[in-house]
């Protein structure tokens, strides 16, 4: 019977191929028969399917910048195919290195401006040109594809495993087209270090009014000195802290980001998303901040939805966007070295998901996702900066002891609700979390898992998650009871709003221990808004799972 399956196979493609080869180039052909053989794949491959994401790019259509909101950014003339080439490494050298925005000197500050205005010069047909550019996020950022060998299935890589691999090809290709542009193959972006004191400010020739890289659509009480909030909302009281505490701050959160939250590869790297997939929406802990959170720092108050930066479909339009990029790129490089790459995803159909780019030559390249892992091969690298965070890890805000007595008595006089309910998010909510579910394996991540998340309305949203928090006044990421935090930015699909059931992981198996809490049998999980936005929001329950 499996011979006589393959049998059909081979001459379904001879057929097509005979039939419409003339028509068609190679990579489209590819994906015609990819589709006429799917119902023929799961007899094969020991019944397994390929389920490697790939954009289809003659499936473009109008999407959601804001859930109120309908854009079109699809590139001219996309019906129709264009031929591509495979992705093939760079030459070993010269190796472009990436460094600390502000440490950059005039020399340098006057290649990148120079590049930056030929690039914004370029018609809007050329794709090398700095509007085709920005208009790569809002296409893949907001679902205006369609998955190639999924029909009707949108294509979106944030809050998704592909969230670091697709921007790592992004920033790639807007590298080298900018170095093209000045014939300097050594150019390389900058990147914005706001995880070490020294560069939690806006790097000051990105607030240049007479130069490219300025931008109007920007928070102006954010400029320079002012230092970035990596936990910021914008209902909070503007600054929150001194500029001291607000460092402080910012480096006990980049502990939770890249440490204690991070041990485990779903829980930095974001959901498992494939060919079909309709349940991801899970972003890992850097992606939902200080990603998010910075967007919406940096975009301006003045917009509905705080555009440019504070909205995916926007965000590359703004020039600071790929210096922010580029660290966020830079810190998956610190987050693999850091667990000895051991932590590395080996999914085939992650490996093998795929997208595509102009180059600095105006080729369209299909680039794999296997291919962007070794930025050795890539031929860049990061200057290496201090990492004062991996030594912030923060102390309980109240004695472990003491605490107890303080959360006893609470729940004597007030008993809080238990962790099966459903619930909108009106206000700063408690429950008790039971921990009678037990590891399987000692090397497992305990997580409290808040599920069942649907947002309505068209704010952005975040909330604060604690552990056996004792004292309301004590509500800080500089202590230890921070588990983690919830911030979405709304936006994306074609159907309007996202109505869709969303989960937020937060591992906390160092934050027990660090709370002398790792051997009871419950605990207390705290809820708290940090948007009026939260009043339109929804959730279903708390509970303790394992992460392998």
């Amino acid at each position: 019977m499996a011979e006589k399956k393959w049998i059909l196979i081979l001459s379904l493609t001879f057929i097509i191929a005979v039939s419409q080869v003339h028509h068609l180039y190679m990579g489209e052909l590819t994906s015609i028969m990819l589709e006429k053989l799917q119902q023929w794949r799961k007899p094969f491959n020991n019944g397994g399917k390929n389920l490697a994401i790939g954009p289809n790019l003659t499936a473009c259509h109008s999407s959601y910048g804001r859930p109120d909101l309908l854009v079109y950014c699809c590139p001219p003339g996309f019906q129709n195919p264009v031929p591509f080439t495979d992705f093939k490494f760079p030459d070993p050298s010269p190796v472009r290195v990436r460094r600390p925005a502000h440490l950059f000197n005039e020399s340098f500050i006057a290649k990148y401006n120079k590049a930056l205005s030929i690039m914004k010069s370029l018609p809007y047909d050329d794709p090398r040109s700095f509007h085709r550019q920005a208009n790569l996020h809002c296409q893949f950022c907001t679902g205006a594809y369609e998955m190639l060998n999924s029909s009707g299935s949108e294509l979106n890589i944030h809050r998704t495993w592909m969230f670091f691999p697709w921007h790592r090809m992004m920033i790639y290709f807007h590298e080298r087209i900018l170095g093209s542009l000045i014939g300097d193959d050594t150019f390389a972006l900058p990147f914005w270090a706001w995880d070490i004191p020294d560069g939690m400010t806006i790097p000051d020739f990105y607030v240049d009014k007479s130069s490219p890289f300025f931008h109007s659509q920007r928070d102006f009480s954010h400029f320079p000195p002012r230092v970035a909030d990596l936990d910021y909302s914008p209902d909070d009281n503007d600054p929150r802290f001194d500029r001291k505490e607000q460092t402080e701050t910012n480096l006990a959160f980049m502990y939770n980001r890249m440490v204690s939250g991070a041990k485990k590869t779903e829980l930095f790297m974001g959901c498992t998303y494939k060919a079909g997939e309709k349940n991801c929406d899970s972003p890992g802990t850097i992606e939902s901040a200080p990603h998010n959170t910075l967007h919406t720092w940096i975009g301006s108050g003045l917009n509905p939805g705080r555009e440019d930066m504070g909205k995916f479909y926007s965000a590359a339009k703004d020039p600071v966007f790929y210096a922010h990029h580029s660290n966020i790129d830079r810190l998956w490089e610190v987050w693999r070295d850091i667990n000895d790459r051991k932590l590395d995803i080996d999914d085939s159909d992650w490996l093998n998901s795929f997208f595509l780019f102009y180059d600095e030559n105006l080729n369209l390249v299909k680039i794999k996702v296997k291919d962007v892992l070794d930025i050795t091969k890539l031929g860049y690298s990061y200057e290496e900066v201090h990492r004062p965070w991996l030594n912030h890890r923060p102390p309980p805000s109240v004695p472990p002891e003491q605490a107890r007595r303080i959360t006893n008595l609470k729940q004597n006089e007030n008993p809080v609700f238990s962790s099966d309910f459903r619930r909108v998010l009106d206000g700063k909510l408690t429950v008790t979390v039971n921990r009678s579910v037990k590891r399987e394996k000692v090397d497992e991540e305990e997580t409290v898992v808040v599920y069942g998340i649907v947002v309505r309305g068209n704010e952005y949203v975040k909330f604060d998650v604690y552990v056996n928090l004792s004292d309301d006044t004590k509500i800080n990421p500089k202590f230890r009871e921070f588990a983690g935090t919830f911030a979405y930015i709304p936006g994306g699909g074609r159907g309007g709003p996202n109505l869709k059931k969303m989960k937020l992981k937060l591992g906390i198996s160092e934050l027990l221990k660090d709370l002398k809490a790792d051997e009871d049998e419950s605990i207390w999980v705290t809820l708290v808004p940090r948007t009026t936005s939260c009043s339109n929001v929804s959730i279903e329950g708390i509970k303790i799972e394992y992460v392998k």
